[in-house]
């Protein structure tokens, strides 16, 4: 299973950085989003695939009986999917201003109006 993520995680890569080198303004936008999912990806894979019960320790224990899952990847990939949400509703509406200025979501059109 973790060679199937490990290869949906390259692919993710991929396409974000193709979609990145586009000429659009919104293909960018989209690439940088798939960046961040497989950066979010790459980061779950790190803490390893378990099943396992929950990172529980039960009371009285200094230590759980069993193996757990870690929770610390989890907690990073909630916090990246929130900043990666706030990052995403502020460039829509950047790129929606931009259209509005310019008429068109060509990268060469926005850097010709900096004077």
């Amino acid at each position: 299973m973790e060679i199937i993520l490990a290869v949906v995680v390259g692919v993710l890569y991929a396409a974000g950085l193709y979609m990145v080198m586009r000429r659009s303004i919104i293909k960018l936008i989209i690439g940088l989003v798939l960046l961040g999912h497989a950066a979010n990806l790459l980061i779950f894979l790190s803490g390893g695939l378990l099943r396992a019960v929950p990172p529980v320790i039960p009371e009285g224990e200094i230590v759980p009986l069993t193996t757990v899952a870690d929770p610390l990847p989890q907690a990073f990939i909630l916090t990246a999917i929130v900043i990666g949400f706030g990052v995403v509703a502020f460039t829509v509406v950047l790129i929606h201003r931009t259209y509005q200025t310019i008429g068109s979501d060509d990268i060469d059109l926005v850097s010709e109006t900096e004077t």
